[in-house]
């Protein structure tokens, strides 16, 4: 066994279970290991590395603000958190916004924000704020946040749980509507939703939502952490239906995989209830973060992500599609983000991407039978061929393997 994975087998609590390879470098799409083998990568750290990796502006930004003024809290101003927040928000159309360090932050912000609405401003009596979620939700780690998860695994043995969350069936709006009450601040959802297995809801569902909540005077809150920032071939997945939302939470991709940095952006009158010592962050809001933030937001921009994540996304999707093998259940997804479910009869998704692995392409599976595919939206079509040409191999090697002879040709 490598030195490197007996150290963490060793010393870190075993809260992850990851692939049997030890990293050492990336550049770009690639990942290289300890072993000198490289690794085209497909997952980009749950979409934190959108921009792949070391990208040289990401990071001259960081070098060069690293060597000026890194964190001094928000007990006093610096130079680049306002140009940051000037930028997020012209960029997301969003009038205000509140930086944190992580997603699960972000969200924790936005229920902060949803509740106090919820009293100051519709007149909701004092501690009975509700907020409505999704089945199959993915928001984080906290304890508030797993509190209304509807995974098991995620809640057992961390109770007692905070109450005022009703869960109902994603894709579902009719049930939205039903589950609303004169408590109900919020409606908190992904557009697609991630580690469930990136699951599509149906046509016109975001807008059937955007319009209950309006009509009910309740937030729209869209959690965009791992599908904002281009991601899904626009710059906020809620835009496939232009649908603009109250409060949206974004994360991952906004520290431009080399630091933690998100954010809770809404409209004037949601921002308002917070004052100052209401809520807060040492490190939320940091010159070295924000300078990385400003960068990445910038070349979001020129490097026109969103257009290569719905154009590749294509190609990888349809590339898929045309795999014939019995293991595959469905392929489904939007721009660069997809899901490959499997047959678990045939292959589990975790032995799947074992045999990617070995064959120079990384992933990860999500309950046991989704495959994730999430390059860096900087992945060419060669390299999508590429990968396709892999993975249709690997499809090979399986029991009962049959692809058609077309796709042969083109692998």
């Amino acid at each position: 066994m490598n030195r490197s994975i007996e150290l963490e087998n060793r010393y870190c609590a075993r809260n992850y279970d990851p692939l049997p390879v030890v990293l050492k470098s990336g550049k770009g799409v690639w990942l290289w290991g300890v072993d000198g083998k490289r690794y085209l990568d497909m997952m980009s750290a749950y979409s934190a590395v959108s921009f792949g990796h070391s990208h040289p502006a990401l990071v001259a930004a960081l070098t060069a603000q690293a060597q000026q003024l890194a964190v001094t809290s928000r007990a006093y101003h610096t130079d680049q958190l306002g140009p940051f927040l000037q930028l997020l928000c012209e960029t997301t159309g969003q009038p205000k916004a509140l930086p944190m360090n992580t997603g699960a932050e972000a969200v924790e912000t936005a229920l902060k924000a949803a509740r106090k609405w919820g009293y100051k401003v519709k007149g909701i009596a004092n501690g009975c704020a509700e907020i409505i979620v999704c089945n199959g939700n993915f928001a984080g780690r906290t304890t508030t946040i797993v509190g209304f998860s509807s995974e098991a695994q995620y809640r057992d043995g961390f109770g007692p749980f905070a109450p005022g969350f009703v869960s109902v069936p994603f894709g579902d709006a009719a049930a939205l509507e039903a589950a609303i009450t004169p408590r109900t601040a919020a409606f908190l959802v992904e557009p697609i939703q991630g580690e469930a297995g990136i699951i599509v809801p149906p046509a016109g569902y975001l807008a059937q939502c955007r319009a209950i909540c309006t009509r009910r005077n309740v937030l729209l809150i869209c959690d965009e952490v791992q599908t904002g920032l281009g991601r899904t071939g626009r710059l906020l997945a809620c835009e496939h239906e232009a649908v603009k939302p109250d409060g949206l939470i974004l994360g991952k991709a906004l520290g431009g995989g080399l630091l933690p940095l998100s954010a809770f952006l809404a409209r004037e009158d949601v921002m308002g209830v917070f004052n100052p010592g209401d809520h807060g962050s040492t490190f939320g809001g940091n010159p070295l973060a924000t300078a990385v933030g400003s960068a990445a937001l910038r070349l979001l921009h020129d490097e026109r992500l969103a257009e290569r994540a719905q154009l590749l996304g294509k190609r990888l999707m349809d590339g898929l599609r045309a795999i014939v093998h019995p293991a595959i259940r469905e392929v489904r997804g939007k721009g660069l983000l997809i899901g490959l479910e499997l047959e678990p009869e045939v292959i589990s998704a975790r032995a799947f991407c074992e045999h990617l692995m070995r064959h120079g392409i990384l992933s990860k599976d999500t309950h046991a039978t989704v495959v994730r595919f999430a390059p860096p939206l900087i992945i060419t079509e060669a390299e999508i061929d590429a990968a396709l040409a892999i993975i249709g191999a690997v499809f090979d090697t399986l029991p009962m393997a049959r692809r058609s002879s077309e796709d042969r040709i083109a692998a």
